[in-house]
């Protein structure tokens, strides 16, 4: 019997001939190489010419999948995929639950969308700074560690425009963990981390100092990396139809499947008006097919967002293999505004998917409506990365340079925790990671989520310290216990790294002392990464009109820190940032005239 794919309703987002010819008797450039309208149409799919544009155009009622060629040996036996959506269960399968989520996306697929309304309006989550606390009243910071990268490609989109971004949009930690910074490597997967501190003066604050916390993961060679169950779910609606959006993400999507392996799978989802599967589980032998169901996609429709999420989830599932990472790759504005919309209620729903092993990594594109607010919601909850796509050169660093980092993980729930010995420090304040604070309570507490660390990828973190005996920011306590004079030599603060293998669910620590060791006498002294850390902190802040940074370190003062840590830069990301300092110097504010 022919497995049939999931018509895709009346704005939906692909046209593909009815009948395909058995694998057996297509010739072998038909597993591989760039896709054409014929080879294409010999897989089951009419991919569309550069000029027939972007508009809505319905669907055929129904598609056959392309039939798969058998599996290599060493593949594990294929599962069936999915027949039929989520709120449809299969013969013999118990009924889905009602309400919530899959209550909602009944509605969304009874809703006749009305066409898309033009915005011009983008949402950023909004956070105020950290502030600076006291360490005799409060000497422990807390935190979830943070690897995304959306924020600095979103940021450098508007300096490329002309114009600076708005403070909101400005997550100074995603702007410091762009960067690699060249820690040293753990060397056993069993203790997939190790620790980096160093201390300088800082540029912009006198009497204080930063404090450079870094820590690098373990980076699987490519025998130990496990297979990829992928389900890409692409955003088709309307508000997707215009060179940076849909193309590009067809062009970021084609450059991951480049990366797959023939143990690897991948399904895709589209969605629109309403939801539907584009292609079954294949294995990533076939990039022919799989770079044809991309190219067969055109944007039209209001965004079911909600609806492509369960859909894609219960996909991810339908096929789960315990021994792989599975993983939804979500591609979008974030624009949801049919059926399930509301940040809240999607975050509660990927938090409940992760339980099950299925991660959610995020990938925004676009200008003009792209919601931030509701991609940090689905990739903070869904236990995977949020980075921004702004060209095919992001694209390039995201889906072929840093491949493992995003996809292989080595950990879960990572957290950081600083105690400062009050007899060394009096104020300290966390730079950045306001969305990501935790109690220190959190800390001990397996069952408290935090983020996933990837194979390779490495996580920095910089504290602004005064140090006991110089001029603090606020008064002391009039009746409160004074804090113990500072005492020569000893720890400044002790670090802890909490986390969690990959399936486990008792968390391993790793630990380490802060010491005057660890200190430079000026931040010229200090190390390359810390000098580059602090130039790149020193950006965002000033991005952000932080009142701690004096107005007398201005952007040149940024240019010369940086152009003296730029080290070999190989892929020049460190040249193009000190232009990107050069271009916040001129850039306007938003919404001023040019």
């Amino acid at each position: 019997m022919t497995l049939k794919r999931l018509p895709v309703a009346a704005l939906a987002c692909v046209t593909a001939a009815t009948s395909t010819p058995p694998v057996a008797a297509q010739p072998r450039r038909a597993y591989d190489g760039a896709p054409s309208a014929d080879a294409c149409a010999e897989l089951g799919f009419r991919i569309r010419s550069p000029d027939e544009g972007y508009t809505t155009r319905r669907p055929r009622p129904s598609i056959a999948y392309a039939p798969s060629p058998p599996p290599p040996p060493t593949m594990a036996p294929q599962v069936p995929p999915l027949p039929v959506p989520p709120v449809q269960p299969r013969s013999g399968a118990a009924p889905p639950p009602t309400g919530g989520l899959q209550e909602m996306v009944v509605s969304a697929q009874r809703y006749q969308p009305s066409p898309t309304q033009p915005r011009d309006t983008e949402r950023y989550p909004g956070a105020t700074a950290n502030p600076i606390r006291q360490v005799a009243t409060d000497p422990v910071s807390t935190f979830s560690v943070d690897v995304d990268t959306a924020a600095y490609s979103n940021v450098r989109r508007f300096l490329n425009d002309g114009v600076r971004p708005p403070t909101d949009a400005v997550r100074v930690e995603e702007l410091v963990n762009y960067f690699d910074y060249g820690y040293a490597r753990p060397q056993s997967r069993a203790t997939p981390f190790s620790s980096y501190v160093a201390l300088a003066p800082s540029p912009w604050s006198a009497e204080r100092q930063i404090l450079h916390v870094g820590i690098q993961g373990f980076d699987l060679p490519k025998g130990e990396q496990p297979p990829l169950n992928l389900v890409f779910l692409i955003d088709t609606s309307g508000s997707m139809s215009s060179p940076d959006r849909l193309p590009l993400a067809q062009k970021s999507l084609s450059l991951l499947v480049d990366q797959l392996r023939p143990q690897d799978r991948v399904a895709m989802v589209a969605y629109a008006g309403s939801a539907g599967a584009v292609l079954g589980p294949t294995d990533g032998r076939q990039k022919l097919k799989m770079r044809c169901a991309l190219g067969a996609l055109h944007a039209g429709g209001s965004t079911a967002g909600g609806q492509g999420l369960a859909l894609a989830y219960a996909l991810a599932k339908e096929n789960f293999d315990p021994k792989a990472v599975n993983r939804v790759i979500l591609v979008t504005d974030g624009d949801f505004n049919v059926g399930v919309a509301d940040p809240a209620k999607l975050k509660d729903f990927v938090s409940e998917k992760r339980k099950d092993g299925v991660y959610l990594s995020v990938y925004g594109f676009g200008r003009g409506n792209y919601n931030d607010t509701m991609m940090q919601a689905l990739a903070q909850n869904g236990n995977g990365t949020a980075a921004y796509v702004d060209g095919l050169q992001e694209a390039r660093k995201l889906f072929r340079t840093d491949f493992t980092k995003s996809l292989f993980p080595i950990a879960d729930d990572v957290k950081v925790q600083i105690e400062f010995n009050p007899a060394q420090v009096s104020e300290y304040r966390l730079i950045g990671y306001e969305t990501r604070m935790l109690n220190r309570e959190d800390f001990n507490n397996d069952q408290v989520d935090a983020g996933e660390v990837g194979a390779g990828a490495s996580v920095t973190a910089l504290y602004e310290i005064t140090p006991a005996g110089a001029t603090p920011s606020a008064d002391p306590l009039r009746y409160g216990r004074r804090a113990p004079p500072p005492a020569p030599g000893g720890e400044l603060a002790f670090l802890k790294i909490r986390y969690k293998l990959p399936g486990e669910g008792r968390s391993r620590l790793i630990e380490r002392p802060v010491t005057r060791a660890d200190a430079t006498p000026t931040l010229q002294a200090a190390p390359e990464p810390t000098r580059w850390a602090v130039a790149v902190a020193g950006f965002g802040q000033k991005l952000k009109h932080d009142p701690r940074v004096s107005d007398a370190f201005g952007w040149n003062d940024v240019i010369a820190l940086a152009q003296g840590a730029r080290g070999a830069d190989p892929f020049g990301e460190r040249a193009e940032f000190v232009q990107l300092v050069r271009a916040a110097a001129d850039a306007r504010s938003v919404g001023e005239a040019p």
